[in-house]
């Protein structure tokens, strides 16, 4: 029996058979943990998981929903997310996402173009998004509320649906699961939107085998243990967050969940977890906060700097597992005593790794938080392929790759460099749009990623930048800008975001975005507290600091890839305006469609 076999042979039926048997399995442990409404963590265990899920689907089955019927979820990441999408498997439906900051535009058409007839909202904002559009008002039957109460009629308290499903429950015992027995692997679990950077959202069809067999492939590689305490406050409305709370029923360890981002400090501090994850950014604005703080300068910020320096010459030994050289060693727990700790204990204290992933990951980022002793580990997926299709063991990392393959999915590198990707991960296609699926999935059944790639001798893979994107100069030099960006907002402290630009053209330039918090902070102690971002984004001071930046970013690009010029945006790029998707990525394209005046005059002339 190959890997493959083996793993779909310890694959349960469906989410819901798997709820069923880590129930059964670990009724009293710990599943998860939340904050109430006074700021209080709160815990439940799996048997009560259970009983609250059974609730849902019974207060769902109650409303008619039928099999592989969508019901939409638009909230921020919070334990009803999550036990509403467990409901919904359950009770043998579809869950379709949708982000809280998504515009009353896009949750119309997604709503309408996956039939959705049931959606849980988190709060009276999300409910307006719904009973806006007059269109909805016969498909949506039901809009359940997390937070508020129901009007009687279409509106339905959370507290209310669960009380409704209960009473099912009394009058009709083995609904429920009689809804779970007759949900088979090749049932429709989950209907994800992607995030549209090239157009209209497609919907991406994931079966309940994508997430079984994606729980029981990392439950075999042993990156997560029972004992473990996830930190979740990834967007659950993105495939990255969904897929983890599949893998939790498999391996059963308890997850603490609060998506407010401005609570992630303080509650890693309080949660204490043995892991995280999480995207890019969030890693790079720790960095960030921590190079430009108080402690960034005099006698502090220069031991900061001894210590970093360091910690970065420690990590090849433990990498490697080798023994550093004595005088290294004692300068490394020197390090560690007088500043990595300290890091450390702001995360917790028990961080034994953390995981990026939805966007590529600066390597400079990411050797800075091993230099400090906090592993990153990257891995790779998409919404197509259920997430986790590469990763990297926190055991043997390898820094600047996503990893290995998921044990039993078969990948190969298309001549041209493309990631192909097959196996039970793979979607089954996008939603009604058999055209669209046929130019992605091909009849042999590889799934054809965008992004192109490198594998190591060892298999381990390395994400280059998606082949759409590739610019290409008129020297005739391929760039890729996702390389570029990554330089620039790893090196450049008051960046969050950039576009490279320069397709066509001589060199390569940029479009640059500040960081709000970090640019106020900065006019704060430069005289300037009242400044807007506006104004403080084109003053001259501002300009010249990026400027020695860029130089520095520019040193670790190869001279056809290095920036030469730069324009920095006088606003933020928002969902609102179309400028990233729902789940902060760049669009590209639109962002240069809207600002072409802007770039076309960064190579009016060559740069000196």
């Amino acid at each position: 029996m190959g890997v493959r076999e083996t793993i779909l042979s310890q694959c349960a039926s469906s989410v819901g058979a798997l709820l069923r048997r880590r129930v059964d399995l670990t009724p009293t442990r710990s599943a998860f943990r939340y904050p109430d409404q006074a700021g209080s963590w709160q815990t439940y265990t799996w048997a009560q998981v259970g009983d609250l899920c059974d609730a849902v689907a019974a207060g769902l089955l109650s409303l008619g929903l039928g099999f592989e019927q969508r019901t939409a979820i638009a909230s921020s990441t919070r334990i009803e997310w999550i036990l509403a999408s467990y409901g919904v498997n359950v009770a043998g439906g579809a869950v379709t996402t949708i982000y809280p900051n998504t515009t009353h535009e896009d949750v119309a058409f997604i709503l309408s173009d996956s039939g959705a007839t049931v959606v849980f909202a988190e709060n009276a904002e999300q409910v307006a998004k719904i009973t806006s559009h007059a269109e909805l008002n016969q498909q949506v039957a039901t809009i359940v509320v997390f937070d508020g109460e129901g009007d009687g009629e279409r509106v339905l308290a959370w507290a209310d649906l669960l009380e409704q499903g209960r009473e099912h429950l009394r009058q009709h015992p083995d609904a429920v699961r009689e809804a779970t027995d007759t949900t088979g692997p090749d049932t429709l679990a989950t209907l994800i939107y992607t995030s549209g950077t090239t157009g209209r959202p497609k919907g991406v069809e994931l079966t309940h085998q994508a997430w079984t067999y994606l729980a029981v492939a990392v439950d075999s590689i042993g990156l997560v243990a029972d004992d473990d305490l996830q930190f979740l406050w990834l967007p659950l409305s993105h495939v990255f967050g969904n897929c983890l709370t599949v893998i939790q029923l498999q391996i059963g360890f308890c997850t603490a969940v609060d998506g407010r981002l401005d609570r992630i400090v303080p509650n890693l501090a309080e949660i204490r977890p043995t892991f995280m994850c999480g995207a890019p950014r969030i890693y790079e604005k720790v960095r960030v906060a921590v190079l430009t703080g108080a402690t960034s300068r005099g006698l502090k910020g220069r031991i900061a700097a001894w210590a970093f320096h360091q910690g970065k010459a420690s990590i090849p030994y433990r990498l490697e597992g080798r023994p550093m050289p004595r005088s290294l060693a004692i300068k490394y727990a020197i390090a560690n005593r007088l500043v990595f700790s300290k890091l450390q204990q702001r995360l917790g204290g028990r961080m034994k790794f953390m995981v990026s992933g939805a966007a590529k990951m600066s390597r400079q980022v990411q050797e800075w938080f091993y230099a400090a002793g906090l592993l990153i580990v990257e891995g790779y997926g998409m919404t197509e392929t259920s997430a986790v299709t590469f990763v990297n063991h926190w055991g043997r990392p390898r820094m600047g790759t996503v990893g290995p393959v998921t044990p039993g999915i078969e990948y190969q590198i298309a001549e041209d460099g493309e990631v192909l990707v097959r196996g039970p991960v793979v979607m089954r296609g996008y939603h009604d749009a058999p055209e669209l699926t046929a130019e992605v999935l091909d009849a042999d059944g590889w799934f054809h990623t965008g992004d192109l790639g490198e594998v190591d001798a060892d298999g381990y893979l390395r994400i280059t930048d998606r082949k759409k994107d590739l610019l290409k100069t008129s020297g005739g030099k391929y760039v890729a800008p996702q390389k570029v960006e990554g330089a620039i907002v790893a090196n450049v402290p008051y960046v969050s975001q950039a576009v490279a630009v320069g397709d066509g053209q001589k060199y390569i330039a940029a479009l640059l975005v500040l960081d709000p918090d970090l640019l106020r902070r900065w006019g704060k102690r430069h005289g300037f507290p009242d400044a807007s971002y506006a104004e403080l984004s084109q003053m001259p001071k501002v300009r010249a600091s990026i400027e020695r930046f860029v130089t520095r970013a520019n040193s670790r690009l190869e001279r056809w890839e290095t920036v030469k010029t730069f324009a920095i945006l006088d606003h933020e790029l928002t969902v609102a305006d179309g400028s990233v998707t729902p789940n902060m990525k760049l669009r590209r394209q639109q962002v240069i469609d809207a600002h072409r005046e802007l770039v076309d005059s960064l190579f009016v002339a060559d740069p000196q």
